[in-house]
């Protein structure tokens, strides 16, 4: 099986240390769903496992300029799809990190075709937890390759609990949310935007 995957990293601390990412380790997205409630936040806003990846990302706070970039590059209704899809979905800080102008630049409508590129970069087919992040980079003896959706691959490491993904710059991201089920996949948030070649 192929995984794609947005370059990003997956706090594996974070999932052993709180109760209820412990609970969504043992349930499955269906079981979330059928229980109607959010099981998370991020940025403070309720992520529902019963909505798409497009429409908690709306309601996210702090990824803003993400669901700006995907509208511009025309994926919404890719994303809101049947998937499932792992989306590792940079924030707004991760954007802002970008050299000046850059994001201004991408959402331009003749810079479609780059925007998409970029931002397939950051997606992965299937619903790859944080725990199948760990365990691939264990089988792989310290790092896994993922294999995007726009083809190209990010190389998944840890650093101490922490999964790291090296995009084909050499770029790093760490994931400092892992696990957030969507309908249709799953969300890891990552602390910076990852760049294929």
């Amino acid at each position: 099986m192929k995984f794609t995957t947005l370059a990003g990293a997956v706090s594996v601390a974070a999932l052993l240390s709180a109760a209820p990412a412990a609970l969504a380790q043992s349930m499955t997205a269906q079981d979330h769903a059928a229980m109607g409630h959010a099981e998370v936040t991020v940025g403070g806003a309720a992520m529902y496992p019963t909505k798409t990846i497009v429409e908690n990302a709306i309601a996210s706070p702090i990824h803003t300029t993400l669901v700006a970039a995907v509208k511009a590059a025309g994926l919404v209704e890719t994303l809101s799809g049947t998937g499932p899809f792992t989306v590792f979905a940079p924030t707004d800080d991760a954007f802002a990190a970008l050299p000046a102008g850059t994001v201004e630049t991408l959402v331009m409508p003749e810079n479609k075709a780059t925007l998409t590129k970029i931002l397939t970069y950051h997606v992965v087919a299937g619903r790859v937890t944080a725990a199948d992040v760990v365990a691939l980079i264990e089988a792989g003896g310290g790092s896994a390759a993922l294999t995007t959706v726009e083809g190209g691959i990010l190389t998944a490491s840890l650093d101490g609990s922490t999964v790291v993904l090296t995009d084909e710059k050499g770029g790093t991201a760490r994931v400092t949310q892992a696990d957030v089920f969507q309908s249709n996949g799953v969300i890891h948030v990552t602390d910076a935007v990852s760049m294929p070649n």
